[in-house]
């Protein structure tokens, strides 16, 4: 249904980032519901439901940091893209590397996009795309 908007998962470690955004999404009175994860392990329990939780809602976008403790981001979008179940999960990179090789490397993983955090402008600008998703596109349920 057009309009309904997803939950977001932000996969990352840096507690400052964490807070950036969450800030930004209310400052910008985003709908999205949003849920942290340190980690790639801790995204991938978070999405089935084997944290101790249950799944992650959906529809969901995933906004992902490369650069994480126990399983990386690349290690995630390998795990994730192998899961019959959350493979087709959009999928955008939120990292401090510009780097060619892994701006190549994630959009081989069939990320939708890739952002290199610069400043609160960069995630205002991640902030007004979710809020053009929540008003554009229909994810599936």
């Amino acid at each position: 249904m057009p309009g309904a908007a997803p939950h977001v998962l932000l996969v990352e470690d840096d507690d400052v980032d964490v807070m950036v955004v969450t800030r930004v999404f209310k400052k910008m009175q985003l709908p999205n519901a949003l849920t942290v994860a340190r980690d790639g392990v801790e995204a991938l329990d978070v999405l089935r439901g084997t944290g101790g939780g249950p799944p992650m809602p959906r529809p969901y976008i995933i906004l992902l940091d490369l650069n994480l403790p126990r399983m990386n981001g690349f290690e995630f979008l390998e795990e994730l893209r192998r899961d019959p179940e959350h493979g087709s999960a959009v999928v955008f990179v939120l990292t401090t590397s510009d780097s060619e090789r892994d701006k190549a490397a994630a959009y081989a993983h069939r990320v939708a996009g890739y952002a290199v955090k610069a400043d609160v402008q960069r995630y205002r600008d991640i902030a007004d795309l979710l809020g053009a998703y929540n008003r554009a596109i229909e994810l599936p349920g």
